[in-house]
């Protein structure tokens, strides 16, 4: 039996957090040694759930990683524009790395972090969970097994959410493309990444995308609507009423996303909760924000040998993330509403329903990307603890390509034309 990986986790927030239970569910496998976030609450919680010593508790990255290595591996769970520099400088002490997606906010970044990794031969998973859940899987598998025939044309929606967007991209942390990313990157490039895996061995070689911030701007704020939900005359005639997204919730006993997030330096009570929405962003009108990012966003794009993808982002949903996928092949199409697949032979003209066993151990299973944490955290500690890069389903060249393709697409619809893929993506 071979000794628990060591796993050091830099930013200790909702991925940082939720990653690391995998070492409490398996301690045999897996056990973190270090946490390092500018956030006392955070770190002290991690701290607390994993029974870190003293002195591997950090409120910066680079303190860690100026010392000589002391772990395996590491989690880099930091925001999206900061993790290029821990990457870059854990991938050079020989640290085995789990960076959660995005790889970067520019291209050249994620250039950066690939090429150290390679140059200091250490493995790099990126967070594309949805590569392992497994109703995904299966319809890679469906694929390659050739069950629909050529693969013609592929059809996927986001549907984000109407509170959630609301919560991420209006008052949240990705409002703001200066201060995070634009959406389809922070958001869409698991579903970029999904039809480039589906496309296979098969290149894009041109792309168009459109899309704007609808509804959420200062035009569109109702009459008479206050800067504040907490003292606005009309929130209860507010969809997107923060109350409701958070007090209601939190009044129901639910501490968890989205509540969880707008008390980072405290547990989340009916005071700590309305103390956030009286003095920070999630209690701000969403009409009133400072968010420039897309809340709808579509992508066309045609591979090698004439198949061709329709991607659809949208905020104004009832369902939260449960994405819905159509493949047309030769032979047949397959559906997928994010639990069942049903796929339609046109020799039988018969249709088949199939379902996939998602039951994993511990609160996995029961968050935004069911299953597909689990089996991610659980795929990296294997190929780390048997030094097989193979467990790893997305390498980072092939992650690498899937980046280039969300940059180009957003070139598309900032410049309002066909972007042709370079050599950039071979």
């Amino acid at each position: 039996m071979t000794a628990p990986v060591r796993a050091i986790v830099i930013g200790a927030g909702c991925r940082g957090e939720g990653y690391s239970v995998f070492a409490l569910i398996h301690p045999e496998r897996m056990k973190v040694v270090a946490v390092a976030d500018p956030r006392k609450f955070a770190r002290t919680r991690l701290k607390q759930q994993h029974q870190i010593d003293n002195e591997n508790v950090f409120e910066d990255w680079q303190t860690v990683a100026d010392r000589e290595k002391f772990a395996d591996a590491v989690l880099i769970c930091t925001p999206d524009r900061l993790h290029k520099d821990p990457a870059v400088a854990f991938a050079k002490k020989g640290y085995h790395i789990l960076l959660e997606k995005p790889l970067a906010t520019t291209a050249e970044d994620c250039r950066a972090i690939v090429e150290a990794c390679v140059q200091s031969n250490v493995m790099l998973s990126v967070g594309h969970v949805l590569r392992y859940d497994p109703v995904i899987c299966k319809i890679k598998e469906l694929i390659d097994a050739g069950v629909v025939g050529d693969v013609v044309h592929i059809q996927h929606l986001e549907p984000v959410g109407f509170y959630h967007f609301a919560h991420s991209f209006v008052r949240g942390n990705w409002r703001n493309e200066a201060e995070s990313s634009f959406a389809l990157l922070a958001k869409s490039c698991h579903d970029i990444d999904l039809i480039h895996h589906w496309a296979g061995a098969r290149r894009c070689v041109k792309v168009s995308s459109f899309g704007s911030v609808s509804h959420f701007t200062k035009e569109h704020q109702p009459k008479g609507a206050g800067d504040r939900c907490l003292d606005c005359p009309i929130e209860k005639d507010c969809p997107y009423s923060a109350c409701k997204i958070y007090l209601d919730r939190v009044k129901q006993g639910h501490t968890g996303w989205p509540v969880s997030v707008i008390c980072p330096s405290s547990f989340p009570d009916i005071e700590s909760v309305t103390e956030a929405l009286r003095t920070g962003p999630y209690g701000r009108c969403v009409y009133k924000c400072d968010n420039d990012v897309c809340s709808n966003q579509v992508v066309n794009m045609e591979f090698e040998g004439g198949l061709t993808a329709a991607f659809s982002m949208v905020a104004f949903t009832e369902e939260i993330c449960q994405r819905k996928t159509t493949i047309y092949g030769s032979k047949g199409e397959m559906s997928c509403d994010g639990h069942e697949i049903c796929v339609f032979d046109f020799l039988t003209q018969k249709s088949t329903k199939l379902t996939v066993k998602l039951d994993v151990p511990g609160h996995f299973g029961k968050g935004g990307h069911g299953a597909a944490d689990y089996h991610l955290i659980d795929a990296f500690i294997s190929a780390v603890a048997n030094n097989d890069p193979s467990r790893i389903r997305c390498d980072s060249e092939d992650t690498l390509m899937s980046h280039l393709l969300v940059f180009e697409a957003e070139r598309s619809r900032l410049e309002s034309r066909v972007v042709f893929c370079g050599d950039s993506q071979k």
